[in-house]
């Protein structure tokens, strides 16, 4: 074989893409959420629509969202699934429910966690 240079990344891609979410876009919307929902953020888990309970903004599947807890604070970001017109339909819905009221087979989050960004653990604010 031949000699040849390597070079290791300086970066965990993963991160990147989770610092890229969270501080390089703008967010075209916001997702106001429960405290349930906030607990599972916290948690690691993904949003799921039964915890948004106000959605607003308009955006297309795949921009950046804030969500935000019920006193307007924001406590994450992440890529929406769903575009604003969809999200608003199953806002507070359970999963089961999102096929009948969308008419097609659905994803089960709103924001999953591999594509959202938490600020907040337990009080304290992060970003």
């Amino acid at each position: 074989g031949e000699r040849a240079t390597f070079f290791k990344p300086s970066a965990n891609p993963v991160k990147g893409y989770k610092t890229w979410i969270a501080g390089q876009l703008e967010p075209a919307g916001r997702l106001t959420v429960d405290a349930g929902a906030i607990g599972a953020l916290k948690s690691g888990k993904s949003l799921l629509p039964a915890g948004v309970k106000l959605v607003s903004g308009n955006f297309s599947r795949g921009d950046t969202v804030a969500i935000l807890s019920p006193e307007g604070r924001e406590i994450a970001r992440g890529l929406v699934a769903y575009d604003a017109a969809d999200a608003v339909r199953i806002a507070g819905l359970k999963t089961a429910e999102i096929e009948n009221v969308l008419g097609y087979e659905a994803r089960s989050a709103m924001i999953h966690r591999d594509d959202l960004v938490v600020s907040v653990v337990g009080d304290q604010v992060l970003a």
